[in-house]
């Protein structure tokens, strides 16, 4: 829920992105996949949850930043740019979808196409870098096909939690965040 205030924005989307970054940081089982790892956790749920409080801008900066903070500093240094855009093209398509319309984000179906839609493109972007990532390295079709298999499962699982997870605690958290600012109530 944004607000006009660009200062309680900012705050706002400083807070998600922190949680963004600690839910990356406990909330996860990493597994790995031939030369690479991958992982399934909770780190997505916060990501699609900023989408939803806060808009595509918004939110797509703190989904994007929180998990780029993660990655140089988890030892996943090398693929943190493209994180960063990939986790705010999550974040960015969830907002823009559930804040488009009536731009409330109140409605359900909005909430839940947002949340799908900014799942499943960023479960695209992850699995088509990867893909590159191992032609590049020069890995033969049949391991990047067995790496991309393996990644689409935690992948898809990630997907399925967080909008299982995220569009509840979206309603949930908007309520309160409409009392604690009721100059943001409607605002865009």
């Amino acid at each position: 829920m944004r607000s006009k205030n660009k200062t309680v924005n900012l705050a706002l989307a400083g807070l998600m992105g922190a949680l963004v970054f600690v839910a990356t940081v406990f909330f996860k089982v990493q597994i790995p996949v031939g030369g690479d790892k991958t992982m399934i956790g909770l780190a997505n749920v916060f990501c699609i949850l900023s989408g939803l409080l806060l808009g595509p801008v918004y939110g797509g900066l703190a989904a994007g930043v929180g998990s780029f903070l993660f990655d140089i500093t988890n030892g996943w240094a090398s693929s943190a740019p493209v994180t960063l855009v990939t986790k705010f093209a999550m974040a960015w398509i969830c907002g823009l979808i559930a804040w488009g319309g009536d731009g409330r984000g109140e409605k359900l179906s909005r909430v839940i196409v947002g949340a799908v839609a900014g799942s499943v493109s960023y479960s695209v972007l992850y699995l088509a870098y990867s893909a590159v990532k191992e032609l590049v390295l020069g890995d033969a079709a049949q391991t990047v096909q067995m790496v991309l298999l393996s990644k689409l499962g935690a992948t898809a699982t990630n997907a399925v939690f967080a909008d299982i997870i995220a569009v509840p605690l979206y309603f949930a958290v908007r309520r309160a965040l409409a009392r604690s600012f009721p100059e943001a109530r409607g605002s865009r």
